[in-house]
């Protein structure tokens, strides 16, 4: 193959995506038209929830939730830090503490067991990640959840079709966050969904997302009243008009990953050095992202080493995440140093993100699947 670089992850646009969005360009709504409500309900059947509220982002989704949820100054959320800094930075937001708790090995999600260790009487909220896509122990945490009265929200920013014991992710928490970033399953180029059961939630985020607007129509057609600070978060229809054609094709965006996914699995089975993703057998997972881990005490090399050669052979390797401890402003802020999660820092020095989207050709897939194994040969001790 000749070379050219391969990103970690891409979208997916043709002409039926492009007309849609034409479509609505032309027509009267640009924006708080119907095509937001339609997304909302199409994602929203899917995934088996009652509501959903399309925001401009994931964070915003993020922000709007735990604010409905009512976190302030002084409330804890316990959620994992190997995540992007959204999910915590939003807990910050609302005026509220984000506390890390350590990883499964095996899924790299958030440890049931931790959380129960870092609950007390600040704490409001569990925010676990569904992170690559494969989803958190959601019977347990939900479990813990119940019996210390705290509230489930999940960040599924990576999730968007993964199935738990039967159910899609969108129902199984009080509120449920979406990204349709471009290298998310589907796309609206920038956008977030809330999904959630509950109708007061549902109204709030509504609200929210405008200002804290809410209509009184029987003061007068024009009578609104701001009793809650809200934000100008809103998505627009142009973007819903892109979701709406990007979910037609959602079922094929998800067996592509699946399939680009067995192929990596099949060709990296049995190499020492390398620690594969792994998948509960009552999970399927939508594989937003593909981690493999280097057993570094095998390779002459370090990460740093290798994500660089990678990247010269044209392979768009990525690192997600380095865990939020670590970084100056959690430190700074919140007393947080390296050292408090050793699993989730132990997954960083070694990890690395292959590429993954629907897009990828059998050639592009073969080309890293040998420029990793032509890696490992060159550093195996």
């Amino acid at each position: 193959m000749k070379r050219k670089h391969i990103p970690y992850g891409s979208q997916w646009i043709d002409e039926a995506d492009i007309t849609a969005v034409a479509k609505v360009m032309r027509g009267h709504w640009l924006t708080q038209g119907p095509a937001i409500e339609r997304f909302e309900k199409k994602v929203a059947a899917y995934c088996g929830a009652a509501y959903g509220v399309a925001v401009a982002n994931g964070t915003v989704a993020l922000h709007a939730a735990y604010a409905v949820a009512g976190i302030g100054p002084g409330d804890e959320v316990i959620t994992t830090p190997l995540t992007f800094a959204a999910t915590a930075n939003a807990v910050v937001y609302c005026g509220g503490k984000p506390v890390f708790a350590d990883i499964e090995e095996h899924t790299l999600n958030i440890d049931p067991r931790e959380v129960e260790k870092k609950i007390t009487s600040r704490t409001k909220a569990v925010a676990p990640v569904d992170f690559a896509g494969h989803p958190a122990e959601y019977d347990e945490i939900r479990k813990i959840a119940k019996k210390h009265k705290l509230l489930v929200i999940e960040d599924a920013a990576h999730a968007l079709g993964s199935v738990y014991r039967g159910r899609k992710i969108g129902s199984l928490a009080d509120m449920t966050i979406f990204s349709f970033h471009p290298v998310k399953t589907l796309t609206t180029g920038e956008g977030g969904m809330v999904l959630t059961n509950n109708k007061n939630f549902a109204e709030k985020l509504k609200m929210f997302r405008h200002h804290g607007i809410e209509k009184k129509p029987e003061k007068g057609g024009w009578y609104y009243e701001i009793e809650n600070l809200g934000y100008n978060y809103r998505i627009t229809d142009i973007q819903c008009a892109l979701g709406e054609s990007q979910f037609k094709k959602l079922s094929a965006f998800l067996a592509r990953r699946r399939e680009i996914v067995r192929q990596y699995t099949n060709a990296f089975a049995g190499i020492p050095a390398l620690i594969l993703p792994q998948e509960k057998p009552y999970v399927q997972a939508a594989y937003h992202i593909y981690v493999v881990q280097f057993r570094l005490e095998l390779l002459g090399a370090d990460r740093k080493t290798l994500f660089e050669k990678l990247q010269e052979k044209g392979i768009g390797v990525q690192v997600h995440y380095m865990p939020l401890h670590l970084h100056p402003f959690y430190q700074k802020t919140f007393g947080y140093k390296k050292g408090d999660f050793p699993r989730a820092e132990r997954y960083y020095e070694r990890a690395l993100t292959l590429p993954l989207f629907p897009k990828m050709t059998d050639k592009e897939v073969k080309y890293v699947i040998r420029g990793v194994q032509k890696l490992v040969e060159q550093y195996q001790k």
